[in-house]
């Protein structure tokens, strides 16, 4: 069978199984069986041996310790101590309880690195807290879901430890390039929410006040440095991503057990079963991705895409443009640590074609990828905001369209302005350069 032919089949099954309601991690595996079937010298068999040759990899080992620190922290009532902070320093502001919600996600994300977990855990504070003080529950959805997305892109971000691991890029470089362009879209998430307050008559949360503030910065300094502990290990190296995901275990538990006092030793057990279900998911979702790969290697597929992406530009912008489409395409119905165990291997010879560094192609990924946490039908940071509000994931789409332009613009800069996502960790770790 040619490349074209192989790829066209896993694609079609791809879809019909999506379209059928079979869980992505299944379909991911149920579309290679055939071409196993088919393929001379090979067995399917190999589904099996490609996925544990995946779960050999020690840098996945700390996806399920980052997953159980940002569970902990959520049950330390971390979430509180952010959201008086952020209330300290963007309350005051028109819609003060929207700039909340990105303030606190942006934090938030430093120290979870799951934008799911941010969603459920910042969701089922501030959307009743919104929803008091009088605004829109389609807003409010809209705010929370979209703010989310941070958890994947601000370091430390499992999507990027996915990334480093699959692609065999540094992890500590894809950390460092991912901090501007989170900033970037906390900022611009933050000037649509005062466009929406100025509109709506949103209130302001509070008045400014240095004495809270410094009593809130109190509160929250603890947990505030946790990604500084977490990605200055990294980079510095002092320790490896999975030594890192350890630490981040062992000093939220240290923050929950001891200093706040709100962890018990029969909720750290539960919590531990919890992460360890949440985890298998991911994981089997990065093995079966794994033999999909492994299959469009097999046939040489990425030397056929670059053979044909290659001859439409050689321009790395207009390279960047096509592969966001690709990449919002399939993340608005797979979750982005599949999608990247797929597309990461496929896109990457086309991207050093063209003379892409790895760490922009990667941060463009990772962005385009956090779209579709928010877009139907996969969507699920935006179901879980829904869910808390109680209402129709479909209605408040009007709203997440405009936040998700915002992010839209962020992406558009970072593609066409490299040195946004690449000057800091130039700076840091000159080496990933030479």
């Amino acid at each position: 069978m040619t490349a074209g032919t192989v790829a066209a089949i896993m694609f079609i099954l791809l879809i019909v199984l999506i379209i059928l309601r079979v869980p992505v991690s299944f379909t991911l595996a149920f579309a290679v069986v055939p071409i196993l079937l088919l393929t001379p010298r090979v067995s399917p068999l190999m589904l099996l041996q490609r996925m544990m040759v995946q779960y050999g990899s020690f840098l996945l080992l700390s996806i399920p310790f980052f997953l159980l620190a940002a569970v902990i922290m959520n049950e330390a009532k971390i979430t509180d101590r952010l959201i008086r902070f952020s209330r300290s320093m963007v309350g005051p502001l028109p819609g003060g309880l929207g700039h909340v919600n990105v303030a606190v996600s942006m934090l938030f994300a430093g120290i979870s690195g799951s934008s799911n977990a941010d969603a459920a855990g910042i969701g089922s504070v501030l959307i009743p807290a919104m929803e008091k003080e009088g605004y829109d529950k389609n807003f409010t959805v809209a705010v929370t879901a979209c703010s989310a997305v941070m958890g994947n892109i601000i370091p430390p971000s499992i999507t990027m430890v996915v990334w480093g691991g699959v692609m065999s890029t540094s992890v500590s470089g894809l950390f460092l390039a991912g901090f501007v362009p989170g900033v970037m879209i906390a900022l611009f998430q933050m000037a649509l929410v005062l466009y929406f307050a100025l509109k709506r008559g949103y209130p302001r949360d509070a008045r400014f006040s240095i004495k809270e503030f410094i009593q809130s910065f109190r509160g929250a300094i603890l947990a505030l440095v946790t990604p500084l502990i977490i990605v200055g290990g990294i980079v510095f190296g002092i320790v490896t991503p999975t030594e890192a995901s350890m630490v981040a275990v062992i000093y939220s538990l240290f923050l929950g057990m001891f200093i706040y006092k709100t962890v018990s030793f029969n909720k750290f057990v539960g919590l531990m079963l919890d992460t360890a279900k949440l985890a298998s998911i991911v994981l089997f979702a990065v093995g079966s991705a794994s033999i999909y790969g492994w299959v469009l290697a097999y046939y040489k597929i990425p030397n056929f895409l670059v053979d044909v992406l290659g001859g439409i530009t050689t321009t790395p912008s207009l390279m960047l443009m096509i592969f966001v489409g690709i990449f919002l395409l399939v993340g608005t119905f797979m979750d982005s640590v599949p999608a990247i165990v797929i597309l990461g291997p496929l896109l990457a010879p086309i991207a050093e074609h063209v003379g892409i560094h790895p760490l922009h192609f990667a941060i463009v990924g990772v962005v385009s990828l956090a779209f579709g946490l928010v877009t139907p039908p996969y969507g699920l940071c935006l179901l879980i905001s829904s869910e808390i509000a109680g209402i129709n994931a479909m209605r408040p789409l009007k709203e997440v369209g405009l936040f998700l332009l915002s992010m839209l613009a962020v992406l558009l800069l970072i593609i066409f302005f490299p040195s946004l996502t690449l000057a800091i960790p130039q700076a840091f770790m000159p080496e990933l350069f030479l």
